[in-house]
C-alpha cells in the first residue's frame, strides 16, 4: 500500500513578500500558524500560489525549509519543484527532500512540454531522485500539456507516485482516469470549484487556493463529504462559488495576494512580471470576500 499524504485540504499557500521582493518570513510564519490553527491538513508550499516561478532557487528552498521548521510536524508540508528543465527540476527536488519536506508536488512541463511518453519518463525520474511521495500536477491551462488517463496508468506503477493535483476541468476525463489507476492513485482537486464532484470520484481532498482565506470552510467542505454529509459538503462548494471566481478573476495568485493583504496576513506584493490585482476586480474580490463572512 503506498503511503497517503493527507486527506483533506492542502492549502497552496502564498509566499508573503517585502516592497523589495524578499520574503516576509515573520508574516509567513504568522500565516502558517493561522492555517494549522484552523484546521489545514496540509501546507503545499513554493508551488504556483507561492510565486515559485520567480523565486530563484536559494529562495525557492529557504522558503521550503522555513514552512518545514514552522510547521514542525503539525501538519504535511509538500514543495513544490516541478521545472520544464528536468535537471533544474531534479535538483530542486533533492533540496526540497533534504530540507525535511514530506512529499513533492510536481507539475507536468511546461512550454517546450513533451510527450506521454515523455511525461512518463519525466515524473518517474523525479520519483526515484525523491526519497518522499510523489504527487503529479496537471494543469493544461497554464503548462500547454495534459496527461491523459492511460499515462496515469503507467504512472501509477511506480510505488513513490502517489497522488494526482488534478486541473484540467475535464470531469470526464477525470472518471476515466480513475477507473484506470483505481486506489493506486490518491485523487486531491486542483480546482476549488470541483471540489465536491472530485470528492465523488474519489478523491480524497483538494490542494486550495480558497483554503489561504478559508481554511476552516474548506476543510469542512471535504470532511463533510468524507463523513457522508454530501448536503453539508455541497452547501459550502455552492457557498463559495462567487468567491472562487472572484479569487481567480486575475492570474492566480494575485487575487489571492489582494484577499490575505486585506485579512492583514501580508503585503499586497508579487513579483514581476506579476502587478497587483486592478482596482475594479479588487473591489468585487472584496466584496464577495465579506459576502462569504471571510471579512468583515
Amino acid at each position: 500500500m503506498k503511503k497517503r499524504l493527507f486527506t483533506g485540504a492542502g492549502t497552496a499557500i502564498i509566499t508573503p513578500m517585502h516592497e523589495d521582493g524578499t520574503i516576509d518570513y515573520e508574516s509567513f510564519g504568522r500565516l502558517i500558524d493561522w492555517q494549522i490553527e484552523n484546521s489545514v491538513d496540509a501546507l503545499i508550499v513554493a508551488a504556483t500560489t507561492g510565486e515559485c516561478a520567480t523565486l530563484n532557487d536559494e529562495t525557492h528552498i529557504a522558503v521550503i525549509r522555513y514552512a518545514v521548521e514552522r510547521a514542525a510536524g503539525r501538519i504535511p508540508v509538500i514543495g513544490g519543484t516541478g521545472s520544464n528543465d528536468s535537471a533544474h527540476g531534479l535538483h530542486l527536488t533533492r533540496m526540497a527532500c533534504a530540507a525535511g519536506v514530506d512529499g513533492i508536488l510536481a507539475v507536468t512541463p511546461y512550454y517546450n512540454k513533451t510527450t506521454q511518453k515523455g511525461l512518463v519518463k519525466y515524473f518517474y525520474d523525479y520519483a526515484e531522485a525523491s526519497t518522499v511521495p510523489l504527487i503529479v500536477y496537471n494543469v493544461p491551462s497554464r503548462t500547454g500539456l495534459n496527461i491523459e488517463p492511460e499515462t496515469y496508468g503507467v504512472l501509477a506503477e511506480h510505488e513513490n507516485i502517489v497522488g494526482i493535483k488534478e486541473a484540467n476541468g475535464n470531469i470526464s476525463k477525470i472518471a476515466e482516469t480513475m477507473d484506470i489507476v483505481g486506489d493506486r492513485l490518491d485523487l486531491y482537486s486542483g480546482n476549488d470549484d470541483q471540489v465536491v464532484p472530485l470528492l465523488s470520484l474519489g478523491g480524497i481532498g483538494v490542494i486550495s487556493v480558497l483554503s489561504n482565506v478559508a481554511p476552516q470552510e474548506t476543510h469542512d467542505m471535504v470532511a463533510k463529504y468524507l463523513a457522508g454529509d454530501t448536503a453539508g459538503a455541497l452547501k459550502l462548494q455552492l457557498k463559495y462559488t462567487k468567491l472562487i471566481k472572484a479569487l481567480f478573476s486575475e492570474v492566480n495568485p494575485v487575487p489571492v495576494k489582494a484577499a490575505c493583504a486585506a485579512l492583514g496576513f501580508c503585503k499586497n506584493v508579487v513579483l514581476p512580471p506579476l502587478l497587483p490585482m486592478e482596482e475594479a476586480h479588487e473591489k468585487v474580490l472584496l466584496e464577495e470576500m465579506r459576502k462569504a463572512g471571510v471579512l468583515s
